[in-house]
């Protein structure tokens, strides 16, 4: 059965192992250069203060392309291959899942071969056994490799996220919507959900085309509400309140008295994923705009604020109040979200086994 599972799989296992091949030596072509710029941008050594800016330093060198062989200063090279390795990432679960999960079993079912692959020598049981553990295996491990390639080479971005760079579009933290789910172990916990809701769509609707869809729809709408709705309620979140400035707080009206807050920092907590701000007065509770910050408020509307405004309701006492999930929670929260995407797995697994020995023939 393994050998048969084996026969029938390796155009798959063929065409993965040369994507990841390919993505691996892209990165790699230009990892050497990054990492270069990183050592020259004097990051190895910094201390205090300094880091900060010299890391904000070595990411602008990044996005404009500096010096790369080859290519002119400008070319974006960095970011494009950034954001396309972290959406092939996200992508692959639902490609696997899809190509190779809704497949598994509507295709037998389509051809009528199930009836011969199932007799008296290999049961249903057994086969479907030996089709998701190896097939499910093979999607966890093509996901979490490519997942630790990205990481490889971007690590430099990430030290230097990591000492308070900023003022480029390659900031986004480690509790970041696009780089919280392509790293840590979460890429496993997503290839077993997406395989096994491939296999689970195909055996319900066993034709596989329909079943691709239904799978893509629903592993998109999940990788939406996750990071929106579930991921900042999964450990409780801390709290606390500091000055707008403090904060690194963008105060701005948006209609009316009401003030709309966007912190970018928890004063203290350096890495710390802010999941919601408000503004306060000082006893903490919700305050609305002082009329005497009218004169300072910005001209566009939620466009941000202003020197002028933030001053004027600091003097005010208005405060922000924050919730948020400290760095510390990182691990944590990678075990939580994996672990509920592995137990989903199991769950359809186990309604594949229930279904497959009960209903059909």
């Amino acid at each position: 059965m393994i050998w048969l599972t084996w026969r029938q799989f390796r155009a798959q296992a063929i065409a993965a192992a040369a994507a990841l091949a390919v993505f691996a030596i892209l990165l790699a072509v230009t990892e050497s250069h990054m990492a270069s710029l990183y050592d020259a941008s004097g990051l190895t050594g910094c201390h205090g203060d300094t880091c900060a800016g010299l890391a904000t330093r070595f990411l602008q060198d990044l996005t404009s392309g500096r010096g790369f062989p080859l290519l002119p200063d400008g070319s974006n090279l960095y970011v494009i291959l950034y954001f396309v390795s972290i959406l092939v990432i996200l992508a692959a679960p639902a490609i696997l899942g899809i190509f190779w999960g809704a497949p598994l079993i509507a295709r037998e079912l389509e051809t009528g071969t199930h009836r011969l692959a199932w007799n008296q020598s290999i049961t249903r049981t057994r086969w479907l056994t030996v089709k998701l553990t190896l097939v499910g295996v093979a999607a966890m491990a093509v996901t979490e490799a490519l997942s630790l390639i990205q990481a490889w080479w971007a690590a430099p971005i990430g030290k230097a996220v990591g000492l308070g760079g900023s003022a480029s579009i390659l900031t986004e933290g480690r509790f970041g919507p696009f780089v919280f789910p392509t790293h840590g172990i979460t890429p496993l916990g997503y290839a077993a959900f997406g395989f096994a809701l491939g296999v689970t769509a195909g055996l319900l609707i066993r034709r596989a085309i329909p079943a691709m869809a239904v799978t893509l729809a629903i592993f998109a709408a999940v990788q939406l509400v996750m990071p929106l709705w579930v991921r900042p309620h999964l450990l409780p979140a801390d709290r606390a309140i500091a000055t707008i400035e403090a904060a690194q707080a963008n105060a701005f009206p948006t209609g009316g008295s009401t003030i709309a807050v966007t912190a970018g920092t928890v004063p203290g907590h350096p890495g710390a994923w802010v999941i919601s701000s408000r503004a306060v007065n000082a006893a903490g509770q919700p305050v609305t705009a002082p009329a005497a910050c009218e004169s300072a408020v910005p001209h566009v509307v939620g466009g941000g604020g202003s020197p002028g405004w933030d001053n004027c309701l600091a003097s005010h006492g208005i405060r922000v109040a924050m919730s948020y999930q400290p760095a510390s929670r990182y691990w944590p929260l990678q075990l939580t979200e994996t672990g509920i995407f592995l137990v989903l797995a199991m769950a359809l697994a186990g309604f594949c086994f229930w279904r497959l020995g009960r209903r059909l023939s």
